[in-house]
């Protein structure tokens, strides 16, 4: 086995324990696994933000982010924000709101958000 070869199965082995970890956080709290939100419907996910970004426009603002909980990751988008207090890259949050589908991947829309406390995060 090559060095190349080991370190990439070292990095999986550590991104699927991560996974874990997230997907255990998640179903502690009571939330839907990502990859089981069905589109078109309120759900309720958790997981951590793993980046946030805005994307400036002529007609509205939005803050994008990135969510995610170790089945899967759904974007959040707040329209007409150029901040938001709290919602940082590596933070924990759950959300609740209307799943949709936009160019194959899903999306919640000014979703309502509650910022988790890293002790209420811990496994």
């Amino acid at each position: 086995m090559s060095l190349r070869s080991a370190l990439r199965s070292l990095v999986a082995g550590r991104d699927e324990v991560e996974a874990d970890e997230e997907r255990l956080r998640a179903a502690r709290v009571g939330t839907t696994a990502v990859a089981d939100v069905p589109t078109r419907e309120t759900a309720v996910v958790s997981g951590v933000l793993r980046s946030v970004i805005l994307r400036p426009s002529e007609r509205v603002q939005v803050v994008e982010a990135e969510l995610y909980d170790g089945s899967g990751s759904v974007e959040l988008r707040w329209l007409g924000r150029r901040r938001i207090p709290g919602i940082d890259p590596g933070r924990r949050v759950r959300v609740r709101g209307l799943v949709s589908v936009v160019d194959g991947r899903r999306v919640i829309y000014n979703p309502r958000y509650e910022l988790v406390a890293a002790a209420d995060a811990q496994l």
